[in-house]
């Protein structure tokens, strides 16, 4: 796990989810929205992918969203957003209105964004 300089928000080089898994972050803004979860909605545009899940099960393609507590559980301002996709199970965890954890299991494999040539700026 990286730890953000001190004048730098935690997960500010992350690359942003709706970069990454457009899909994703469009349904999740969907179920958001159908959830009544408007500012969370308006917030999943911009979530970074600051690390993947790394337990290894099959069924788990979560993400981490921002830097967690260190050991430590969330704490205050904690709720956790069950949503209802079509397929599988989407919880976000949310901490203080800002989307930390986004938990995906038992869904069909996420498709990752080919990466584009030429990406790092416009042509000279």
């Amino acid at each position: 796990m990286r730890t953000p300089s001190p004048d730098q928000p935690a997960g500010a080089g992350a690359p942003l989810v709706r970069e990454v898994f457009p899909e994703l972050v469009a349904e999740l803004t969907a179920l958001l929205e159908d959830e009544g979860e408007r500012e969370l909605a308006l917030c999943a545009r911009d979530l970074r992918l600051v690390e993947e899940c790394g337990c290894g099960d099959g069924f788990c393609q979560s993400i981490r969203t921002a830097d967690p507590p260190r050991g430590q559980p969330y704490g205050p301002g904690h709720r956790c957003v069950p949503l209802s996709p079509a397929a599988g199970m989407l919880i976000l965890d949310v901490v203080d209105g800002r989307i930390v954890y986004v938990e995906i299991l038992d869904r069909p494999p996420l498709h990752r964004r080919a990466q584009r040539a030429g990406r790092e700026g416009p042509p000279a």
